[in-house]
């Protein structure tokens, strides 16, 4: 039951968003919005090697995600330059989603591309008006939907 619930929810996510990620270190948090392919359940973006939320990331690899009412907790692993010939998937991808970002970026030499792997999702969603919320927790495997009560 638990993957064919992570393969609807990814199937619904779609294969690219503009998403918010969220980074810490050093008890600094920071978030912004990235350009995200997503495939086979993970989540990927390049940014600049200069960029604050680089090294935040190679302190802390815990990131989040979110959209919408959607909250995806990650661990974040750089995977090497988006041009590289292991990142080809990603960069084309990257290029059909968000070409004038692939355009402007992609070349860069200090650019690097980062693979998210879930290991809780949340979502919030309303049944006929009533409040519920989904967890997807990836080291148990399990999945389960808790409605809440409105005081």
């Amino acid at each position: 039951m638990f993957q064919s619930k992570v393969d609807e929810f990814f199937q619904l996510l779609g294969a690219n968003q503009i998403m918010v990620l969220a980074t810490c270190a050093n008890t600094k948090v920071t978030a912004r919005s990235m350009s995200f392919v997503i495939d086979n359940g993970k989540l990927y973006f390049q940014t600049s090697k200069n960029f604050c939320k680089y090294e935040q990331i190679k302190i802390n690899s815990n990131v989040a995600v979110c959209i919408n009412n959607i909250q995806i907790e990650g661990i974040c692993n750089e995977i090497g330059h988006p041009l590289e010939k292991s990142n080809s998937t990603f960069a084309q991808k990257y290029k059909e989603y968000f070409r004038g970002s692939y355009d402007a970026y992609s070349n860069l030499p200090s650019e690097t591309t980062f693979e998210i792997t879930p290991s809780l999702i949340t979502v919030w969603g309303y049944d006929m008006g009533k409040p519920y919320r989904e967890f997807y927790e990836f080291h148990s495997k399990t999945y389960h939907k808790e409605y809440l009560e409105l005081c």
